[in-house]
């Protein structure tokens, strides 16, 4: 009788524990979607601009908003510890920058700002509605479903997705080439030429040629790609489809972290790496 009211108030606690944890599902998208508001708002580029914290009533000055709705945005975001309050006075406080927030400012070399604009944009989220169909079909991809047309075919016909495509992927190079350059410059020596498949706007290849002055950097991505990317010194911007040619060079750089959302950073370094080792070793 003892073991049967024990198995009672067992299922019972696992039933209590579920019955919390099914509204982290239904409320999923939340901290995304106020961590986008926030980003769009510049909240993180206003506080790491002011030398102190800033009150409610500043910082709803600032953005001209009303301090009812700001302050349900920033109490939200304290809990997740995207932002922090700090005393002001012995009456008030204000908000301040944690080391999250600091991820998603425009000054910081490791911002993540446009990677989460990008992976929160309509665009990219429609596909998720298509998941299931997909698992039914193996005729089009979700984004296929979604759009009519795969990842690269809608950048091209639509430059506002294109660019933060490119924004996105410049976040990522700057973690993932920065993280190179420190740990393993040596895997640089000996290279005259490095060309960037799908390298975006060139940021990759900007922070490799700047830390390895001697290499000349051919940035190769489709037409309308390049056709908007900055000028770099030492990087060349060449359009085309790597299913055709792909441009000579010592080695080849791919960011083949691209969208494959679940690998955890160090595997890209490292596949990055494996890559390069194993072109040098051919062309000698």
């Amino acid at each position: 009788m003892n073991t049967m009211c024990q198995l009672e108030k067992t299922i019972c606690k696992e039933d209590d524990a579920a019955q919390q944890e099914i509204w982290k599902y239904v409320f999923g998208f939340t901290p995304m979607a106020v961590i986008k508001c926030a980003i769009e708002l510049g909240i993180p580029d206003i506080l790491e601009n002011h030398e102190t914290p800033l009150t409610l009533a500043e910082l709803a000055s600032k953005l001209r908003c009303s301090s009812f709705s700001l302050y349900r945005i920033m109490r939200f975001l304290i809990q997740y510890k995207i932002f922090q309050e700090k005393p002001v006075s012995e009456t008030s406080v204000g908000y301040a920058l944690t080391p999250l927030s600091r991820l998603l400012t425009r000054q910081s070399k490791h911002s993540m700002a446009d990677f989460i604009l990008l992976e929160s944009s309509p665009v990219m989220l429609a596909p998720w509605h298509k998941l299931s169909a997909r698992v039914l079909s193996n005729e089009n991809t979700p984004f296929d479903a979604a759009h009519g047309d795969d990842v690269w075919g809608f950048a091209a016909a639509n430059p506002g997705h294109s660019k933060l495509i490119d924004d996105a992927m410049a976040c990522d190079a700057r973690v993932a080439v920065g993280a190179v350059l420190e740990g393993c410059p040596e895997v640089f020596e000996g290279l005259k030429t490095v060309v960037d498949v799908g390298g975006g706007d060139g940021t990759a290849l900007r922070l490799i040629v700047e830390g390895c002055p001697w290499i000349k950097g051919i940035n190769f991505d489709l037409p309308h790609v390049v056709s908007v990317a900055p000028v770099s010194r030492g990087v060349e911007h060449v359009g085309g489809d790597m299913f055709d040619h792909v441009p000579k060079a010592d080695a080849v750089y791919m960011m083949v972290s691209q969208f494959m959302q679940s690998v955890p950073g160090i595997i890209y370094i490292l596949s990055f790496l494996i890559l390069l080792f194993s072109l040098r070793d051919i062309l000698k």
